[in-house]
């Protein structure tokens, strides 16, 4: 590389800094100067590159097209910097272990095995974020997501931890003898919908169906798995989830999407893998197997 030609660091931290803040003085407040430096900083890499990088939109600060392709790469490159720094100086290592995953799936898959993990790795400390967002991976935030879909998520490293199926499930005490043939066999039924997803509207509309008007309830995951339990309503999850209440018939199954390659998948950031991160991840792997061997049909 030839550094001689390679921009100013201050300079480039200034407009990264002005660029994520939109403000001159939240800038300068974050680089701990004056808001006319990081000014005179940002002008003079303008000047160097020969490019606007920054326009004034009211009282805010927004990046060019040029700038917002600047300001993407050097994010970038300042997170791998920072986790860098962090392994090489162990500041990394002591940090809690942030995990987030759905609220049915925590409570039904991974909370009744966690303190086998805790009990082989006391060292770790771990945070558990339980939420049917996607949240985003970020260096000294999350470190890993398990996430329900058929993997591919831009940008990240996702490793299939359970295959499982979309299933339309209810209550035999709800149920009865109701046939149940037709997406719209089930409109009258009331249902239950985990808060933050669209699965409902989504499955209805892929079968040319208006979904249910009324008979709603929107809940966190794991009420909606206690209320199928009560009959309270039906509702869409993954036979991963209700798979002990399937097999010892308090729930039953109306209708299924068994698609490839569908499943719970471990999603991490490329790159090495911190030690409590990797000790997490190994031991997913080894339920993961347990699970699907307890599983598998006798021969």
């Amino acid at each position: 590389m030839n550094w001689r030609s390679f921009p100013s660091l201050g300079a480039l931290r200034a407009f990264a800094a002005l660029a994520e803040s939109g403000s001159f003085s939240a800038a300068g407040a974050a680089l701990n100067v004056s808001h006319a430096a990081v000014s005179q900083r940002v002008r003079a890499l303008e000047d160097e590159l020969g490019v606007a990088l920054m326009r004034r939109e009211g009282r805010r600060a927004v990046p060019t097209p040029e700038g917002a392709r600047l300001a993407a790469a050097l994010d970038a490159a300042f997170e791998d910097i920072r986790r860098a720094v962090d392994e090489l100086t162990g500041a990394d290592a002591t940090r809690a272990l942030q995990v987030s995953t759905t609220p049915a799936f925590a409570m039904s898959w991974l909370m009744p095995r966690l303190s086998e993990f805790r009990y082989e790795h006391p060292e770790a400390e771990l945070m558990l974020n339980p939420s049917a967002e996607l949240v985003e991976l970020k260096p000294g935030g999350i470190d890993v997501a398990i996430r329900y879909g058929t993997g591919g998520w831009r940008g990240l490293q996702a490793e299939l931890l359970v295959p499982t199926t979309f299933v339309l499930v209810g209550a035999p005490s709800l149920i009865g003898g109701r046939r149940i043939a037709e997406p719209g066999d089930t409109l009258d039924l009331p249902w239950l919908q985990e808060l933050g997803t669209s699965e409902m509207s989504a499955w209805f509309r892929e079968r040319g169906v208006d979904g249910p008007k009324r008979n709603v309830t929107h809940l966190p995951g794991h009420l909606v798995l206690e209320g199928l339990r009560n009959g309270d309503g039906v509702s869409f999850t993954t036979t991963a989830v209700v798979e002990r209440e399937l097999a010892a018939g308090r729930l039953k199954v109306l209708f299924e999407d068994a698609r490839p390659g569908l499943g719970y998948y471990i999603v991490t950031r490329p790159g090495v893998m911190r030690p409590p991160l990797k000790a997490f991840v190994s031991w997913l792997r080894r339920h993961a197997r347990t699970a699907a061997k307890d599983s598998s049909p006798l021969p």
